[in-house]
């Protein structure tokens, strides 16, 4: 199953890209090494000025993926774009306005965190060697490692190493920045580091691609999701819309419970007790079977049933995903 992503949610941020353009798109992209089909003919485009999270079990095929669309590995068959240039084609003039930490950062283990930086900042083409000085300073305070930036490399924690890479996506503005697993190593203040970065670079118009494991995370910082199985793509598309797509229901907060439940069953209605905490009010679930929700509402007041709240029931990514991802019985 295939979603097509929706690109006209929310209003656009200044300076972003026109509704409709795509800053990565993937025509058929399939690889294998060897007997193995790592990815399986994708389809995928990828909204400019949307924050893509890329989400799949381990060995799904997320990371391939990313490696062809950024040119890194050639597909087996199929073509990808980025940023409106063919791969690899037009790569050379696309890569300097993209930012990418994948697999990992790699670093020198005998220079300091500034040092490294600053390699990195010399081989930036739309970088001028005058503003290298101030560029690395940003990047460096930026995610946190000011106070460490003259420490060696080899004296880095893990979620150290992870940031200093993250610093050298942000160097410059980027119309595109894809982040493989970024919060690998952080403690919870570097991983809410992460997600108010996401949020300035799309608020300012950049297009974000993450693959990420942490369900709440993308789903606190991401417009779209692509969720890949076993190399092949099984949704993607708007997270607001694919989420009420997994609606179950209308839930209806009421404390007359058995009241409720033989008005609803009496007009037709599938109605069930919700599962619910200590601390949650009693509530019924409706199915999408009978009357519309007004009609239920109205029904149900007349009966004397207070109805203290009314809601539709709403999926979360890690429901969405169990059931995306499960292995077909």
């Amino acid at each position: 199953m295939t979603v097509v992503p929706s690109v006209d949610a929310a209003p656009a941020p200044a300076g972003a890209a026109p509704v409709g353009a795509v800053a990565a798109r993937a025509i058929g992209l399939r690889k294998e090494f060897g007997r193995t089909v790592a990815v399986d003919g994708i389809d995928l485009e990828v909204p400019a000025g949307s924050v893509l999270g890329m989400l799949g079990p381990n060995g799904s095929g997320k990371t391939t993926l990313i490696r062809m669309l950024l040119g890194l590995t050639r597909p087996t068959a199929g073509s990808a774009e980025l940023l409106g240039e063919p791969v690899p084609e037009g790569i050379d003039r696309a890569l300097p306005h993209v930012g990418a930490l994948v697999e990992g950062p790699g670093f020198h283990s005998f220079l300091s965190g500034r040092e490294n930086l600053c390699r990195v900042a010399t081989m930036e083409p739309l970088l001028g060697r005058r503003e290298i000085r101030n560029a690395v300073d940003v990047a460096l305070k930026r995610v946190g490692l000011a106070d460490a930036a003259d420490r060696r490399y080899r004296g880095y924690s893990l979620g150290m190493k992870q940031r200093l890479g993250l610093a050298a996506v942000l160097l410059l503005p980027r119309k595109l920045v894809v982040l493989d697993e970024p919060t690998n190593g952080l403690d919870p203040a570097g991983t809410r580091d992460v997600r108010r970065i996401i949020a300035e670079l799309h608020a300012a118009g950049t297009t974000v691609i993450v693959s990420s494991h942490l369900l709440a995370e993308v789903e606190a910082t991401c417009t779209h999701v692509a969720v890949l199985q076993a190399g092949s793509l099984v949704a993607a598309g708007e997270l607001r819309s694919l989420l009420a797509a997994g609606a179950t229901g209308l839930v209806i907060t009421t404390p007359h419970i058995d009241l409720a439940l033989r008005t609803l069953r009496g007009a037709g209605a599938t109605a069930y007790r919700a599962e619910r905490t200590s601390s949650e009010e009693q509530a019924v679930v409706v199915a999408d079977d009978g009357p519309p929700a007004p009609e239920l509402i109205e029904l149900l007041v007349q009966a004397g049933v207070a109805v203290h709240e009314a809601r539709r029931s709403r999926t979360n990514l890690e429901e969405l995903f169990a059931r995306l991802t499960e292995e077909p019985a």
